[in-house]
């Protein structure tokens, strides 16, 4: 078997400027680790939602991003030395463009399924939006400033572009399609794009037709690569949560096309698997990066061993048959001769050391102004309350500052001083999807009150909250809020007034995901909708820990 991958996602030259940053320090462990500190890894390896990962190889290094959606900032970039242990270094996507559109939160729109690579020393990352079109983002520096997204091919339902360069240069894209938007899917469509890679050069033409295929349904996803005189096109099909991972080549980019499956569930628990990235290592290994739909915990991200048959087609996972359909593996050897790599994961915690939230925070929408963060001292971080447009329900509401689920189970504790100014404005801790659920204070005629409430049927946005606890507070007097997710997704919330022990709270309450994205637990501060936020109260949070049960 081959092991001499050359792709065109794999330009292993020098960065140039780009810098490998260092990894932070675990004085504060994150809830899951994939790295077994004997040689072996587990699966997932990221156990957040990085759903449609991608990834590229530029020397020693991997970097990686990932749909956002509607959270701002979005596009993250994480980097890695191992494949294994990864960091979160940055957003390319500051505000989501158009940026008064996405002020309001535009539930499962924004950034689909992007493509990430390297060439003529710069990265190069293609991202869609199923409403407007596909946009590209440039950067010399993954760790530094991204250029302003250009929209390249506009239009509804054009999505998981992937670009590829010929041997003479030539630059094409090949995008899929969304239905709800096209009114058709299912297919592949191939692009000539001008050398800046900015706009098309013809009209395009459809190279896949999964419509054609008697076993294809939903064919998406495409990332495209060179090896051995073909181009292969990896693209799952038949479902998130019940497809596989199919791999298409031909001679010509053009076509046409033979293929197979390379990767299924089989007998494990991994469903899906769905879209990802194929990378090589500098020690000649492949690897394939890809998602594993798992409800309310959104779309976290697996490693899977990979090589070459004999007749040119890659086998992932695990093949005791050796029919060349993988099954996902559990645990697994790292990757050979990786340089050294402190054992980490992205942040969970955060110590607020700046008054600024960590890299793991996103709002709901792109902030409304003025900015709901105001200055505080170092190890607080301040939210200025801020409307809620119904009034009612947490769900359409721009200002919620949520990080993803970073583990089967965890808790998650902060500290909240909240200087409430007017009647109806609240703060606290919530659990945000199709279902959503807090804990913390509001202030009501009756002066301030701890209160929890849950939303069953929060994207339904008929139904309100119910309360499910309410009680005085400690006039002037900081709470601590407490919430512990179980396996499976059920919450628990806790408080405690000073130095008190920690008081649960009776609630049956379960994360839902939400659409296209995981679970999000996060701080809010908001106010009545008529409020002025100028004039409103301040909520200062102290450090939000997130430890794992056994910890």
């Amino acid at each position: 078997m081959s092991r001499l991958s050359v792709t065109s996602a794999l330009l292993c030259t020098s960065i140039g400027a780009a810098t490998a940053p260092a990894a932070p320090s675990l004085a504060m462990p994150p809830p899951w680790i994939a790295d077994l500190a004997d040689g072996t890894y587990q699966n997932p390896v990221l156990f957040a939602d990085y759903s449609d990962p991608d990834a590229v190889r530029v020397g020693d290094d991997f970097y990686l991003t990932a749909s956002s959606f509607s959270s701002v900032p979005g596009l993250p970039i994480l980097h890695s030395r191992d494949l294994v242990n990864w960091t979160l270094i940055n957003h390319a996507l500051p505000r989501l463009v158009p940026v008064d559109h996405f002020r309001t939160p535009r539930h499962g729109e924004g950034v689909w399924a992007p493509a990430l690579r390297y060439r003529d020393g710069r990265f190069w990352l293609y991202y869609p939006d199923p409403d407007f079109g596909i946009y590209l983002t440039t950067a010399t520096d993954p760790a530094g400033t991204w250029s302003a997204p250009q929209l390249v091919l506009p239009g509804p339902g054009l999505i998981d572009p992937c670009p590829w360069w010929d041997e003479s240069g030539q630059l094409y894209l090949v995008h899929g399609w969304a239905r709800s938007r096209a009114g058709f899917a299912n297919r592949l469509t191939l692009v000539r794009l001008s050398s800046d890679g900015l706009s098309a050069t013809d009209e395009g033409q459809t190279i896949i037709d999964g419509e054609l295929l008697a076993d294809m349904k939903t064919l998406e996803g495409p990332k495209v690569y060179s090896r051995h005189g073909y181009v292969y096109i990896f693209a799952p099909a038949n479902g998130v949560a019940t497809g596989e991972q199919w791999v298409f080549r031909a001679r010509r980019i053009e076509g046409p096309y033979e293929r197979r499956i390379v990767l299924a569930q089989g007998d494990t628990a991994i469903n899906g698997p769905h879209q990802g990235a194929w990378v090589d290592t500098p020690a000649g290994e492949d690897w394939f990066l890809h998602f594993q739909e798992r409800q309310p915990y959104g779309r976290i991200m697996h490693l899977q061993p990979m090589v070459w048959s004999d007749d040119d087609w890659p086998v992932m996972g695990d093949d005791p048959d050796g029919d060349g359909i993988g099954s996902p593996v559990l645990r697994h050897a790292k990757p050979a001769g990786s340089p050294p790599q402190p054992i980490t994961a992205p942040p969970a915690s955060d110590t607020f050391a700046d008054g600024r939230p960590g890299l793991q925070w996103q709002w709901n929408a792109n902030p409304t102004q003025p900015s709901p963060l105001t200055p505080a001292k170092a190890g607080h971080l301040r939210l200025r309350a801020t409307p809620v447009p119904d009034g009612v329900s947490l769900y359409d509401a721009p200002n919620l500052l949520l990080q993803k689920f970073a583990a089967p189970a965890f808790t998650a504790t902060t500290t909240l001083d909240f200087s409430a100014a007017h009647v109806g404005e609240s703060a606290g801790l919530i659990v945000y999807g199709y279902s959503l659920a807090w804990i913390g204070l509001r202030h009501d005629p009756r002066g301030l009150q701890l209160v929890v409430q849950t939303q069953p049927e929060a994207s339904a946005r008929h139904t309100g909250p119910t309360e499910a606890f309410a009680t005085p507070a400690l006039a002037g007097k900081p709470v601590h809020l407490r919430l512990t997710v179980e396996e499976g997704g059920r919450c628990h919330f806790a408080y405690a007034f000073g130095d008190d022990t920690f008081t649960a709270v009776a609630l049956d309450f379960t994360a839902s995901e939400g659409r296209w994205v995981g679970a999000r637990f996060g701080l809010f501060a908001t106010a009545a909708p008529e409020a002025d936020p100028s004039t409103s109260g301040i909520a200062d949070f102290a450090s939000v820990s997130v430890t794992s049960p056994t910890r």
